[in-house]
């Protein structure tokens, strides 16, 4: 136990100082090299860039929380469920499956307009951008992670009548756990991308749509910013769903 806490603080320290050597670098390479302000700010420039209240961070920042953990999370509950009926339903993976790859080949980009006429702007067509982007994964690994089960055991408890939501729960599930967090990991990423894309193409609120307002008037500290925005509420969604890794999987491998 101990050495587990000793690794674990080993590993978060050196990505603590990983990034501040990060932020050393890029200091040090603005200021020696005389980059303009309007290039490459310093690290000072971009965090006084959230004083400026005609921005509105904090209702820009909730806006693309919001598209990015809403359509996170509608994508792993409709993932993990399509998932799951595949493994009831043979014949409707085998009718489903190639039609889903399809769909996941059209590039998001292009369905953005697309969305934007049927939903027109709005935190919801951008939820649904960063579901489209993220949904394929998890129904993938989820899907590969149920089937990973030894038929002997399936048989065994078929044949002690169990249902089709006993054998989910009690085998499926803590078998494809690791499949499904694999999924989650890559959705996470996947979501981040997706929501700001849709603020791209077309919307009123948001980091995304800050920065396109921004560039303009080539304000690239407040440009920095809302990446640096935008990569920690991407780096808060992956570790939450790294921490529910860490519980469930961790804690369901002890039990067997």
């Amino acid at each position: 136990m101990v050495s587990n806490r000793a690794e674990t603080l080993q590993r978060y320290s050196l990505a603590a100082l990983s990034h501040l050597a990060l932020i050393a670098a890029w200091q040090f390479f603005v200021v020696y090299h005389e980059v303009p302000r309007f290039v490459m700010p310093t690290p000072r420039a971009t965090i006084e860039a959230l004083l400026i209240p005609n921005y509105r961070w904090l209702e820009n920042i909730w806006v693309t929380s919001v598209e990015i953990f809403g359509g996170y999370l509608l994508a792993v509950f409709v993932g993990i469920l399509t998932a799951l009926l595949f493994s009831w339903f043979r014949t409707f993976e085998l009718v489903a499956m190639p039609l889903l790859v399809s769909l996941n080949m059209i590039p998001k980009v292009a369905l953005g307009p697309l969305i934007i006429v049927w939903f027109k702007y709005g935190i919801g067509p951008n939820i649904m951008m960063a579901f489209a982007i993220c949904f394929f994964p998890i129904v993938l690994t989820t899907a590969r992670g149920l089937r990973e089960v030894e038929p002997d055991l399936l048989d065994l408890v078929r044949a002690l009548k169990g249902s089709r939501w006993q054998i989910f729960a009690k085998i499926q599930l803590p078998n494809a756990l690791p499949y499904i967090f694999s999924g989650m990991k890559v959705a996470a990423i996947l979501a981040v991308a997706g929501a700001i894309v849709g603020e791209f193409l077309g919307s009123d609120r948001g980091l995304g749509y800050l920065m396109l307002q921004v560039q303009v008037t080539l304000d690239t500290p407040a440009m920095f910013m809302a990446v640096i925005l935008i990569t920690l509420i991407g780096v808060v969604l992956y570790g939450i769903v790294l921490a529910l890794e860490n519980l469930l999987v961790v804690r369901d491998a002890r039990i067997r």
